[in-house]
Formats: structure tokens, C-alpha cells, sequence
């Protein structure tokens, strides 16, 4: 099957017609007769700026639906839409700019000056604004550029975008994901979740990440469904919301807020169909407690920039707290040795391995380090450590390199933040391995207490007695107030190994 993924939505576009594509609480409403003509238009202007097949587009822009049209219409022309986090610095940005060499560098009207001055020195050729309400110099662009009308013929190797990974060891690296990557997820993830014209997705996350982007936006045409765009998470709005969309799609912070909140009930939740989770592990307490309050039981998956989805909990059957589920259709994984490669045996801890058509074809620019993680058999070294339970499901462990080896053990951080976050009076923590000279690394646990918890470094340690071996144990308990994450929710643990660096150098 070739998959052009514009002529696909393309396809439900003209089926859906007069029907909601996008909406907003402000009342701004875009038909999918609407997104046909507005990305053609779109399109217009990325050509007449110069822009060609192949070409890319950086955008760093706040989140509205005019940024999705502009998406659109990239894949329309046959350009590579190359987003960017919002809360980049202009030193990132000339990186990310000196690195993809885009044609065009789209931006916030109020940094235009920076941008320009950025682009001049990496060579960018042309810079353009998009604001939050359909304004800013690409709208203007739009409206007098004549209309590209057609929809530029691709094949599945064409590349529909490079997504930058966070880059918590080293360079961002860029992700080069292809029409086939992406509409082959898409078709995957409508059939696995049971979407449809009918759902009204609740879309509350950024658009600069896989999930916002391709899983929401990608999935809702796929299926020809609609979204109701809000600019960021808010409680209050969500519980606005929720009688009026019937699917949410979020990370584990919105679901610890919307827990903590006593107006979550199940008549809150009664005309919501499906709530998925994913970016970041949902704790087994949120999810217990979130089907506790509501009678719906949150649906985990699990994706990466470089892959999309891989593994979710069933639509159909058992979604199991602190599992990510099952492999996707089509989608093959394995779990191998992290030092010799060989598979390991059921129910033990190994680097996950993922193949399928949702795979990328590798790092922008960075062929050594292709080979380093997309094996010669297809097969793609996700850097997490997983192991499969005996009814099947997965359960992410850890990050590689979140792996603490503690005088010669291997020590799961997860494990020991289970035990710890079950105690009285803890909102969560993170444990991180800081270097020890006697242990090579040492234990540490960064814990943050509840409102008014009394908790200290001795009881901590006191829980943990007799629940792990010693060499699990941290040796030290420090106390913060949140933990450092990024955009996504992700935990980051880098910033924590920094923090703490010296603890043990006197030991």
C-alpha cells in the first residue's frame, strides 16, 4: 500500500465535508471542507516562500488550529514539517536550525526579530510568523498566494517529518519519520482504540510531540472524527468539558490533577467513552485511583518519538495498572540481554527491542548513530528495560540509563519507587544512582512529601526494611518539592544526577 498520508485524510476530508474538524471554547470552528481549503491555501504560501518537496519547515509557534492546517498543508506539498518545543531557547533553536537547514523557520510573532537574526546566521533563507489567532505574516501570505491544489505524489520512503528527541544524554538527535510511519500508526491506533466519526477528542496536550500531534491529530482524521482544541491543561476547563467530548488523550500529570479534584465522579465521566494515558509511566495508584472515582479504567500505552505507538492495554479486555499492554497489530518486539543481545526468558528484565512499518528510518544526519540503535533485521533498540508478565503484558521497568549498578547489582529504579510511593504521606519519587567510591554508583531516592506529611529520611528507610534487599536500599533520602520534568511530564532524571552529584564523594 503506498502511503501518501495527505491523500489519505484527504480521502475522509471530502467524505466528513461540512462536519466539525477542529473547534475552540472561543467559538472558531474549522469544517473539514474548511481544512481542505485552508490547507491548500497554506500550501500556496509555503511555495510561493520557497519551499519544495523534500524541503524543511521549522515551527515553533503557540498551539492553535491554524498550526495543525499548517501541518497539513506541509504534507499536502510534499514538505517536512519539523516542530519545535515552545520553550526552546534561541541558542537551541540556532542549533536545530544550523542542523535540518529548513527552507522556511515559522515562529511567534513576538520573537520575530530574534528569529530573523538566528536564520541570517544559519543560513535559513526565509522566516514567517503564525500567532494564536489566525494572524501573523503566513495568514497575510495565505490569503494572496495562489491556492496548491493539488496533493504532491509521495511514496512511502518520502519523509513527513523529523521530530528532535529531548536530548537528555548528548545532541538532540532528529528522528526522520516517513508518510508510511506515520499513516500506518494511524490506521493501527483508529482499529485499536475504536475510533470514529462520532468521537469528540478533548485536546489538551502540546503539538510539538508525537502524541499531541500524531497520535491526537493524525488518529481524529483518520477517522474523521472531531477535536476540541484547548491551549493547554486546566482543570476547570476539563471538567467544562468533559459532557460535551466523549475521548481524552493525556499524560500522567492530568490524570493525578483531575484524581486530586472531588468533582471527579462517574456522572463527571458518564458521556466519556475512552481515557488514554501515555508520554510518561502512569503510577498503579492513579490509575486505581482514577477507576475508583469514575468506573473507567485509563488505557496505558506506550510510544517513543522514533517509533510512535508500540504497546497499549486493550480496548477489549483487562487495561492492568502499571503495564503499558501488548504490542500493537503489526508490530514485533523482543526483549534481549543488555550485554550479550540473546533473549531473555519470560518475566526477565531486558532492553526492549521494537520493529514494524511505525518505525523511522533513522537519525537526520547522524549515520553512526542509525547504526548504533536500528539494527541490520529492522529491529530498533528503544533504550527502555521491560519484561513480560505471565499473562503477556509489558511492563516498563526503567530507562537503560536510568539503570543504577550498585557495587556490581543492577538496581530498577521503578522497584524501589513502587515501595516508597505506597508510604503514607509520599506524592512520588525518583531514584537515581550518583557515584559512590567505594559502590561505583550509590542508591539515592529523591522524594517529594504530600501537603503536611511529616516524613523524614528515617522513615523512608524504616518502609523499606525487610521489603528489599539491602543492596536496593538507598543510602540517602533527600526531600524536594516537585520533581524536575519536561513538557511531556517526563521525569528528569539528569537533572537530579546534577543536583546531587556530590553526595557521596566524602563516603
Amino acid at each position: 500500500m503506498n502511503h501518501n498520508l495527505f491523500a489519505t485524510f484527504a480521502t475522509q476530508m471530502h467524505k466528513r465535508g461540512n462536519a466539525d474538524f477542529i473547534t475552540t471554547r472561543e467559538g472558531r470552528r474549522y469544517s473539514y471542507t474548511d481544512a481542505l481549503t485552508q490547507s491548500a491555501r497554506l500550501a500556496g504560501a509555503l511555495t510561493a516562500l520557497g519551499v519544495r518537496q523534500g524541503d524543511r519547515v521549522a515551527v515553533q509557534v503557540d498551539k492553535s488550529p491554524e498550526a495543525i492546517l499548517l501541518y497539513l498543508a506541509c504534507l499536502r506539498m510534499g514538505g517536512v514539517y519539523l516542530p519545535l518545543n515552545t520553550g526552546y531557547t534561541g541558542d537551541e533553536i540556532r542549533y536545530f536550525l544550523s542542523d535540518a537547514e529548513p527552507a522556511l523557520f515559522v515562529c511567534r510573532p513576538a520573537v520575530a526579530d530574534e528569529a530573523r537574526r538566528i536564520a541570517a546566521d544559519t543560513g535559513c533563507p526565509a522566516v514567517v510568523t503564525l500567532g494564536s489567532a489566525a494572524d501573523g505574516s503566513l495568514m497575510d501570505e495565505a490569503e494572496s498566494a495562489d491556492p496548491h491544489d493539488d496533493i504532491a505524489e509521495l511514496n512511502d520512503r518520502n519523509l513527513a517529518a523529523i521530530l528532535y528527541t529531548s536530548g537528555t544524554t548528548g545532541r538532540s538527535k532528529g528522528a526522520m519519520l516517513t508518510h508510511q510511519n506515520l499513516a500506518s500508526n494511524a490506521e493501527t491506533l483508529v482499529d485499536a482504540w475504536h475510533f470514529s466519526a462520532d468521537d469528540r477528542l478533548i485536546h489538551a496536550l502540546p503539538i510539538f510531540h508525537t502524541h499531541g500531534l500524531f497520535v491526537a491529530c493524525n488518529v481524529t482524521l483518520m477517522a474523521g472524527a472531531s477535536m476540541l482544541f484547548l491551549p493547554k491543561f486546566d482543570v476547570d476547563v476539563i471538567f467544562d468539558e468533559l459532557p460535551h467530548g466523549n475521548v481524552m488523550m493525556g499524560v500522567p500529570t492530568f490524570y493525578t490533577r483531575l484524581v486530586q479534584d472531588e468533582r471527579l465522579t462517574p456522572e463527571a465521566t458518564a458521556n466519556m467513552r475512552l481515557f488514554i494515558s501515555g508520554s510518561a509511566p502512569l503510577t498503579a495508584e492513579t490509575h486505581e485511583a482514577f477507576e475508583a472515582k469514575t468506573g473507567h479504567a485509563i488505557l496505558e500505552r506506550y510510544g517513543m518519538t522514533e517509533t510512535n505507538m508500540n504497546l497499549s492495554n486493550p480496548y477489549e479486555g483487562a487495561r492492568r495498572a502499571g503495564t503499558v499492554g501488548m504490542p500493537l497489530p503489526g508490530v514485533e518486539m523482543r526483549i534481549t540481554d543488555r550485554e550479550t543481545g540473546d533473549e531473555v526468558a519470560p518475566g526477565e528484565i531486558g532492553m526492549l527491542q521494537i520493529r514494524g512499518p511505525n518505525v523511522f528510518i533513522g537519525y537526520w544526519r547522524m549515520p553512526e548513530k542509525t547504526r548504533e540503535e536500528l539494527l541490520d533485521d529492522g529491529f530498533f533498540i528503544t533504550g527502555d528495560l521491560a519484561l513480560v508478565d505471565e499473562q503477556g503484558y509489558v511492563h516498563i521497568v526503567g530507562r537503560d540509563k536510568d539503570l543504577v549498578i550498585s557495587g556490581g547489582y543492577n538496581v530498577y529504579p521503578k522497584e524501589i519507587e513502587q515501595v516508597i510511593d505506597e508510604l503514607e504521606g509520599v506524592s512520588e519519587s525518583a531514584v537515581i544512582g550518583l557515584p559512590h567510591p567505594d559502590f561505583g554508583e550509590g542508591v539515592a531516592a529523591a522524594v517529594v512529601p504530600q501537603p503536611g506529611a511529616n516524613l523524614d529520611e528515617a522513615t523512608i528507610l524504616d518502609h523499606l526494611q525487610g521489603k528489599l534487599a539491602k543492596y536496593k536500599q538507598p543510602k540517602r533520602v533527600f526531600f524536594i518539592d516537585e520533581l524536575p520534568r519536561n513538557t511531556m511530564g517526563k521525569v528528569q532524571k539528569n537533572e537530579l544526577r546534577k543536583r546531587f552529584n556530590d553526595t557521596f564523594s566524602s563516603a
